[in-house]
């Protein structure tokens, strides 16, 4: 995978009161029931009468046990793609495989993306993507990118790195060697088995301002208690209702935990970044850079045990092709009012889950 170098991350404590965010899902379920229109997705304004949010993409891995991925998905294969980096660009070291030994559906509405060592010491793992390119935000509208997962619980967790992420659409056919400039949304990381997990944009160049690479912008570990006991629901908000003042939000549980704007790095970088279809990606690498730069250590160095799955409830993105929502105003400030069924808050399907 082309993701970035991490140090030691800031920890930033982002999780607000259940019952605040309760009631704003009742909020949501009315507006909901009223329009008679999918529900705008977490961190998406209340829309104009005329808006529509409309699914371009789900997948809630309803297949029998054991299946392969659906034809929704294409299998990465090995260490790298065939015209780009080797090690996926940043040193992880497993087999990325097609193999139901790791990358699988369990039967009960989830799928297990499972990293596994041999006898001889080698990883393999999955890696996968959805075959279409052209989940995209419209110019005037918000596209919604979300999944609900599950983080990997093993003994040690030592170089386990799970994702959920996206690349831009051209990156696919050269092999993601425009990377940063072609954009990279990293909705979910999690390293090391820590209770914390991370969302950033990559744009721009290498070692150059504005977008900090290869760091990128964003968030830093940020603490996620039960986020490996439990699901949890990871997103973005791609919003380019104003285009001149394009904005990303990441959400975690319905949460805003990032907020960048196009004024940040400018209209040029932003555009190559920002404004084009995307792929998402889910996968769980072992070892490398992100891993080696949180413990400051090399990461494998440990006996990580192998065999524990990150589990994948569901996955979905959702545009909204409307003009600037309306502004709504409470005691005088004005407000952006998240619509937010439950099941996107606490993605649980609340159906058993064996992660053997």
């Amino acid at each position: 995978m082309i993701r970035h170098a991490a140090g030691a991350a800031t920890h930033i404590s982002t999780r607000g009161r259940r019952a605040a965010l309760l009631a704003a899902i009742t909020a949501a379920l009315v507006v909901t029931a009223a329009s008679c229109s999918p529900a705008p997705p977490a961190g998406a304004t209340v829309a104009s009468p005329g808006a529509q949010w409309s699914t371009l993409f789900r997948d809630d891995f309803s297949l029998a046990a054991g299946s392969r991925l659906s034809a929704d998905w294409i299998y990465d294969i090995g260490h790298g793609y065939s015209n780009g980096p080797a090690l996926w660009g940043n040193g992880e070291v497993e087999y990325a495989s097609d193999s139901t030994a790791n990358v699988r559906h369990d039967g009960q509405g989830h799928l297990l993306i499972t990293p596994v060592r041999d006898s001889s010491g080698e990883w393999t793992s999955g890696r996968i993507e959805t075959a279409r390119t052209d989940l995209s935000a419209p110019a005037g509208g918000e596209l919604y990118l979300s999944a609900s997962i599950m983080l990997p619980d093993p003994a040690d967790a030592s170089g386990y790195w799970p994702a959920f992420w996206a690349l831009g659409a051209d990156s696919r056919p050269i092999g993601g060697t425009n990377w940063p400039a072609g954009g990279e949304l990293d909705m979910m990381e999690s390293v090391n088995g820590r209770d914390a997990t991370a969302a950033t944009l990559h744009c721009g160049a290498w070692q150059r301002p504005p977008c900090n690479e290869p760091t990128g912008l964003g968030s830093g570990l940020i603490p996620c208690s039960g986020c490996r006991t439990g699901f949890h629901s990871y997103g973005v908000v791609i919003d380019r209702r104003d285009t001149s003042a394009e904005q990303l939000r990441f959400l975690r549980d319905g949460v805003v935990v990032k907020t960048i704007n196009e004024s940040q790095v400018g209209t040029a970088v932003w555009s190559a970044a920002v404004d084009h279809g995307w792929f998402i990606i889910l996968d769980v690498a072992i070892g490398g850079a992100f891993p080696d730069g949180e413990c400051g250590c090399n990461s494998l160095a440990n006996p990580t045990t192998s065999g524990s799955p990150m589990v994948v409830d569901s996955v979905s993105a959702m545009r909204l092709s409307a003009a600037v929502a309306p502004t709504i105003r409470r005691g005088g400030s004005a407000v952006a009012p998240a619509a937010l069924p439950r099941s996107a808050v606490f993605g649980v399907k609340r159906r058993r889950v064996a992660r053997d």
